[in-house]
């Protein structure tokens, strides 16, 4: 602030010596104009009427006639706005205001002016991690399913450019998610997909336990998927105009290209300050063409999402396959600015689309202005999924080796409610989920919306638990609450009772599965609970921290990575070992850990 109020200071002094000897327009050559004033060159920066405007050319600053020296008023010298900064910044404060008049005003304002970074214009849901809660006061936890993994890959990005994430930015149940954990594939396709549990000591808590919930889908191979009704939208808007961005965005698509079979077909539509069809609905077998078209975008203009979205759900509905894989696949970095721009109003209109049959996949591209709260919650209204493509190898991991659970719905609807025991269970808490939480009564209302299940995906909840005399609890109960009286079979040896309900594809009534959870399901004395149950704690450890570590006690990064190391198991693809290397960058940048050695990944 000083520093300011003395730049300040220095120019209004400039000002006024300028105006003793006479007006800057006066001492012009007749072959310069004026220098634009700083108003407009900030103005000209934020226009973005299309790629050309990206593009930031070298502006000419006019010269002006120094009055100390009569020849150099003779001889003007065109030079750029950068040269003319750099000069003013190797004055000193007094030099500059002897220069004032050799450069225009708008040049000494920015010079003056303290460097900023670029604008941080990134949007994330406002997540409030959920509560401990007593068993006897509130015994039932209700919440719908999510199998979006954006929030890991987007943590990624963000760790790998230097810097911890936002803590909203840290969905714990995405980066659970994001990792397969082998569970058991169902016997049949019906149920279409299979429930494991397990519960053991909570590695963080000693005097707690940790219930692991796992839900396995029957998988299909791509050339067993049925006929795909594609539609590309592509945002074509001027701030898609990034290598991490719109190329980016077009290398993936083709790798999804590369997978269709004769029987699939794709349309593209793109939007920009207006929406139109590019590419009309073609056979997967005409890659070329379909390549062609998407290498003809280039970016440029506003961004008209709602039209866009309009448009390609118009587009496959034209083309809808019954029995078929109907999805848009919406590519942006979420930023619309123009038409329906309203967050809710958006939501609103992607979840009247779906009633049509039509899922929405929705992929997120590039930094700076990213709307992962937009993306993440239209792919929730649209029946469908969200990742975030940070890098080549991410799109191939979502739209290739994933394709199938990418695409293709086997189950809709899913909510799982969990009724804890009062007789046995001190309180629970709810890892993750915060913004899929329901209702109890939403449990039976078929009329919620709630999470999908792709063939192949796994989805996997962790509730902390602290059982009654166990030292755990964090509460005290309420000195004047009812006190609980347990029938006979609240004694026994359940500790919760965990209910599912899911639809098929094509109906609109639920179905309802149940099991009890039972105590003798803990693991005994010296008994090690299973990697996928320990690799699955050590992600949810580290998201914790991520978000401020607040029940994770001293649980730290160390102790994530031991934990992981131990459970790392088998890794074709080599995810989890990149886990251990974000553990361990986290711990670096992490200023709480400053000082500290950091401990070598193996």
């Amino acid at each position: 602030m000083f520093k300011a109020f003395c730049y300040a200071l220095i120019l209004t002094s400039a000002l006024a010596a300028c105006s003793r000897t006479g007006s800057l327009a006066d001492q012009k050559t007749d072959s310069t104009e004026a220098a634009p004033a700083a108003s407009e060159v900030g103005q000209r920066r934020e226009a973005r009427p299309g790629a050309e405007s990206n593009r930031l050319a070298l502006q000419e600053v006019p010269a002006v006639a120094a009055p100390a020296s009569p020849e150099s008023a003779a001889k003007p010298v065109a030079r750029s706005k950068v040269e003319a900064v750099g000069e003013l910044k190797k004055m000193a404060p007094a030099e500059a205001l002897a220069g004032t008049a050799a450069v225009s005003i708008g040049a000494q304002l920015d010079a003056l002016r303290a460097p900023s970074e670029p604008t941080d214009r990134e949007n994330y849901a406002t997540i409030d991690e959920n509560p401990v809660k007593r068993a006897a006061e509130q015994p039932v936890s209700t919440f719908s399913i999510d199998v979006d993994t954006g929030s890991y890959a987007n943590v990624r990005r963000i760790l790998n450019g230097g810097h911890l994430p936002p803590r909203d930015a840290v969905r714990v149940e995405e980066l659970i998610n994001y990792f397969d954990y082998d569970y058991p594939l169902p016997d049949s396709r019906q149920p279409p997909f299979r429930v494991n549990t397990e519960l053991a000591a909570t590695p963080w808590n000693p005097k707690t336990l940790l219930l692991a919930v796992g839900i396995k889908g029957y998988e299909l191979a791509k050339t067993q998927l049925p006929p795909a009704n594609l539609v590309f939208l592509i945002d074509v808007s001027g701030s898609m105009e990034s290598p991490d961005k719109l190329e980016l965005l077009k290398k993936a698509l083709k790798l999804l290209v590369r997978q269709l079979r004769p029987q699939d077909k794709v349309a593209i539509a793109v939007y920009a300050g207006a929406a139109g069809a590019v590419l009309e609905p073609t056979s997967g077998e005409q890659k070329a063409k379909i390549d062609a078209a998407l290498d003809r975008l280039s970016a440029g203009g506003s961004t008209n999402g709602g039209a866009g979205i309009q448009l390609a759900y118009n587009l496959a509905r034209d083309g809808f396959v019954e029995g078929g894989v109907n999805r848009v696949i919406l590519a942006t970095d979420g930023d619309f600015n123009v038409g329906t721009v309203n967050f809710e109003a958006l939501k609103n209109l992607v979840e009247t689309q779906r009633k049509s049959g039509v899922a929405l996949t929705t992929l997120g591209f590039g930094s700076g202005n990213y709307n992962d709260r937009l993306m993440e919650q239209l792919a929730d209204a649209g029946n469908g999924n969200h990742a975030y493509i940070d890098t080549l190898q991410e799109a191939n991991k979502v739209l290739v080796e994933q394709m199938s659970a990418t695409l293709l719905t086997i189950a809709k609807d899913v909510k799982i409610q969990i009724e804890f025991n009062p007789a046995l269970v001190e309180e629970y808490r709810l890892i993750g989920y915060e913004n899929r939480v329901l209702r109890r009564e939403d449990f039976n209302n078929d009329a919620v919306d709630a999470g999908d299940i792709g063939a192949g995906h796994t989805v996997t909840a962790l509730y902390e638990i602290a059982l009654k005399g166990g030292g755990g609890s964090l509460s005290e109960p309420l000195r004047y609450g009812q006190a609980t009286q347990p029938d006979e079979a609240a004694k026994g040896d359940e500790i919760a009772f965990l209910r599912l309900r899911y639809k098929q594809p094509d109906r609109d009534a639920s179905q309802l599965q149940e099991w009890p959870i039972r105590r003798d399901q803990l693991l005994k004395q010296g008994e090690r609970p299973s990697d996928r149950f320990r690799f699955a704690a050590a992600v949810a450890g580290f998201g914790q921290l991520l978000r401020g570590a607040r029940y994770t006690a001293g649980f730290g990064y160390d102790e994530v990575l031991a934990l992981a190391r131990g459970a790392r198991g088998d890794d074709p693809f080599g995810y989890r070992g990149e886990f251990l290397n974000l553990v361990g960058l986290a711990r670096s940048l992490d200023p709480a850990k400053a000082g500290e050695p950091a401990q070598a990944i193996r």
